[in-house]
């Protein structure tokens, strides 16, 4: 068992400490700053030793008796398996939060499976061959196996009420997850930005033929003012899209050549044994 501490401040890691000395087959590892789910998990399945990886949530809100319904599914065909929740014990936005994610990811990368994944989940060891590389900030785990496999399925497991705490998701966390696997894995928002220019462009025409072509089918001029601010807002509204879009891109080539990691490993409790 590997238990990740993704740069809590509180006790946790004297906790991990202390289960890793008293049972010799956990071990831990804590990282230098808080890197966020996805990518403390990576650190988690690259210190991976057996042939198949379990990742869980420490709110154990998927209980860890249900793990041998996903291992009974992980058969020949099937390279990765999803325990997705009979019934979510969370709050409605976190339910249309998630969705939302799951959308972005099915629309965006083209994960057909999008909408049965989650944060339970089985696969074999031997995927991450796929993505041994540094990647940098930002990285989706759930893209990563996508791009390894395409024998996925999915299992309907016990989702119980989380025991105590709350969840470290806020809205703005996840619209940066959702940011960040977009203009990670996939070229679709430029390709949307240059659908969105084209588009203005074409209205822009529009609006030229009628700014001329009115005076001269009715004698009415055209109004000036709120006409003209109108179209102004539109059009720097477009721009700064686009560019917005491209500024993600551009940050996350920019991380890239900084060789900014995508976590950093401070301490871990078996180096004693190695």
């Amino acid at each position: 068992m590997i238990i990740v501490d993704d740069g809590n401040i509180d006790y946790t890691w004297e906790t991990i400490r202390e289960l890793s000395a008293a049972d010799r087959r956990v071990r831990g590892l804590r990282l230098g700053r808080n890197v966020g789910q996805h990518a403390a998990l990576l650190a988690g399945v690259r210190h991976a030793v057996n042939s198949i990886t379990v990742t869980l949530d420490d709110d154990l809100q998927n209980p860890p008796e249900e793990v041998p319904r996903l291992l009974a599914a992980l058969t020949q065909g099937i390279d990765v398996v999803y325990g997705v929740p009979d019934e979510r014990k969370q709050s409605s936005w976190r339910n249309l939060t998630s969705l939302s994610s799951k959308f972005a990811m099915r629309t965006l990368l083209g994960f057909q499976s999008a909408t049965d994944i989650s944060s339970f989940r089985v696969f074999r060891t031997r995927l991450r061959d796929s993505f041994q590389q540094d990647l940098g900030p930002g990285v989706s785990l759930d893209a990563l196996l996508d791009w390894s496999t395409t024998k996925f399925c999915s299992v309907e497991v016990r989702h119980d009420v989380r025991a105590e705490g709350r969840s470290n998701y806020n809205f703005r966390k996840l619209f940066r997850f959702m940011l960040d696997t977009a203009t990670g894995y996939s070229t679709v928002p430029l390709r949307l930005a240059t659908t969105l220019g084209l588009t203005t462009v074409l209205l822009s025409i529009g609006v030229l033929a009628w700014v001329l072509g009115r005076p001269l089918l009715t004698g009415d001029s055209v109004p000036g003012f709120p006409f003209l601010a109108a179209t102004i807002a539109i059009f720097s509204g477009v721009q700064l899209v686009v560019l917005g879009v491209l500024g993600q891109y551009i940050g996350r080539m920019h991380f890239r050549v900084m060789n900014k990691p995508t976590y950093t490993i401070a301490d871990r409790t078996d180096i004693a044994r190695q």
